[in-house]
């Protein structure tokens, strides 16, 4: 680390790495991470990032690309080689677990993967997939005597430039082959510094990071502020909706990230009247539903902040005071819904009495950060990827919305998100807003499948929620008491889960949806004719 100076985010000429923000916390004698009933402070959690990188610099064979592939559950090992490697200048690889065989293995070399780091639950997926490239299996003997013998990596080596990888993270992979985003060393600590900025972050909180760390919101929204603030890191393997409350009130926790479904998940626990008894103070994530984010906020005395953003670059959609219903709040600056055919900015949307949006076909458009280019890094090892996200010098995030006249954004789905029933092109996710109204509904999933005839028609996808089952009367019902439903929403199908496939990350796949239609052991209603009535599929 340069000596001197301050660890700010200076701007694009002197921006701070990861790695700085890192060695900061060497002498660091507060604790610094708690994982089940152990505890480090932040001098003891370097000194193990700082032999690691040593290991893994010893391990290297190759003058060209040459990562670290974690193949890890949430635990200390994983912290320690994620910290270690930024101090070492080595990128990471974030392998995803839900990978298997000709998949995962395309993902190691496809990252450039030179060692793997695993565990012995992990390691069998791993046997024969990729010859050559050696495995460090944290939870055994073997391991144990190459950490013993390995030397730590010195402080005060020269230092990390800005533009080094720290993390190669994968989408989702909701609607396409999952794609590897690159996050620099100065993007993560610029994000770090940001995050503790914005969410007035200090040494005296303590971050519960429970999502899956080979994700881009554990890195960010957890991990990073938590380094930058030299706050109290919580680990936990995987989450547990019942532990979440014990663990909050046992660790002292007073920030929690998530994405997707956590807060659904922690509310379907029993109400007990002492549940706002707990230190949290900001739970902060994306993708949360409104009616959760708000009994989430009550229920357990704290601030939800919930956003729009995406792991490619860093376009925000943020909550403000007086955010309608069902809004995802107002953007930064020259973020704008973009038409994708024309490439003109969409009108805004206008809305009837009853708040039914009247002009879908205009006003729906591809969110398109007009100034984010120089943001986003690019899909490492794909070019074609990468010039599909950044067209005009433009980021287009492949994520459908439309604005309405005071600038409040509503989300309308994934860009293949798009149904045309009878001749009318409209979102799934409105729909999908308007069917998780209905009491007897845990979650929605909204798609098209094909029309026997021509174009598309809607089916539903939907959990009941615990107690209810689908009633076809009292769906019908509701259906004809929602004034905003739009004349071709009423979903031609309904299909009943006990639960919708999602990624380790709670983000529901479409895809398998889709392409099971209503060909599947699960029953499935079809609505009769033109009305709002409907009968069960023979099966």
């Amino acid at each position: 680390m340069t000596a001197g100076r301050a660890l700010t985010d200076d701007g694009p000429e002197h921006p701070v790495t990861f790695a700085e923000l890192v060695a900061a916390r060497a002498d660091d004698d507060r604790t610094g991470l708690c994982y089940e009933d152990r505890t480090w402070s932040w001098r003891e959690v370097i000194a193990e990032a700082r032999l690691r990188a040593g290991l893994a610099r010893s391990l290297r064979r190759s003058d060209g690309p040459w990562h670290v592939g974690l193949f890890l559950e949430n635990g200390p090992e994983h912290l320690f080689w994620m910290l270690g490697a930024a101090l070492a200048g080595i990128p990471v690889v974030e392998l995803n677990p839900t990978r298997r065989g000709a998949e995962l293995a395309r993902d190691i070399t496809h990252t450039d993967c030179g060692v793997l780091v695993t565990e012995t639950e992990r390691a069998v997926l791993l046997d024969g997939l990729v010859p050559g490239i050696p495995r460090l299996v944290t939870d055994t003997d073997a391991y144990a005597e190459k950490l013993a013998d390995a030397r730590p990596l010195p402080a005060g080596g020269p230092p990390i430039d800005p533009k080094t990888i720290f993390s190669l993270v994968f989408t989702s992979g909701t609607t396409s082959a999952p794609k590897a985003v690159i996050c620099s060393q100065g993007r993560l600590g610029r994000i770090a510094v940001q995050q503790a900025q914005r969410r007035n972050l200090t040494a005296e909180d303590v971050f519960y990071v429970v999502m899956p760390m080979f994700h881009s919101n554990a890195i960010m929204a957890g991990i990073a502020p938590a380094v930058r603030t030299g706050g109290r890191l919580v680990l936990r393997r995987k989450f547990s909706a019942s532990g979440f409350l014990p663990d909050v009130r046992r660790y002292g926790v007073t920030f929690f990230n998530y994405v997707g479904k956590p807060l659904s998940y922690i509310l379907a626990t029993p109400e007990k009247p002492d549940d706002a008894d707990n230190p949290l103070r900001i739970a902060f994530g994306n993708e949360a539903a409104p009616r959760d984010i708000a009994a989430f906020a009550r229920r357990f005395g704290c601030t939800v902040i919930d956003s729009y953003g995406s792991s490619e670059g860093e376009i925000r959609i943020v909550r403000v005071p007086g955010t309608p219903p069902g809004s995802l709040g107002v953007a930064d600056e020259g973020v704008i819904v973009v038409n994708p055919e024309t490439g003109e900015e969409c009108p805004r949307a206008r809305f009837d009495e009853n708040g039914t949006l009247l002009n879908p076909d205009e006003a729906i458009g591809e969110i398109v950060d007009t100034k984010g280019a120089a943001k986003f890094e690019g899909y490492y090892n794909n070019p074609e990827a990468t010039a599909k996200r950044i067209r005009g010098g433009w980021v287009w995030s492949g994520d459908l919305a439309y604005r309405d006249a005071e600038g409040f954004w509503y989300f309308a789905g994934r860009d293949s998100d798009w149904l045309r029933v009878d001749g009318e092109n409209f979102a799934a996710a409105p729909v999908e807003r308007l069917l998780a109204r209905h009491e007897a509904f845990l979650e929605v999933a909204v798609y098209a499948v094909p029309d026997e005839r021509v174009g598309d028609q809607v089916m539903a996808a939907v959990v009941p929620a615990p107690g209810r089952t689908f009633d076809p009367a009292a769906f019908t019902a509701f259906l004809h008491a929602q004034p905003d439903l739009g004349t071709k929403w009423a979903p031609r199908y309904v299909r009943i889960m006990t639960e919708l496939p999602r990624t380790p990350t709670n983000k529901v796949i479409k895809r398998p949806l889709r392409a099971e239609a209503w060909h599947t052991t699960d029953p499935v209603y079809r609505r009769i004719g033109k009305t709002y009535d409907y009968e069960l599929m023979p099966r």
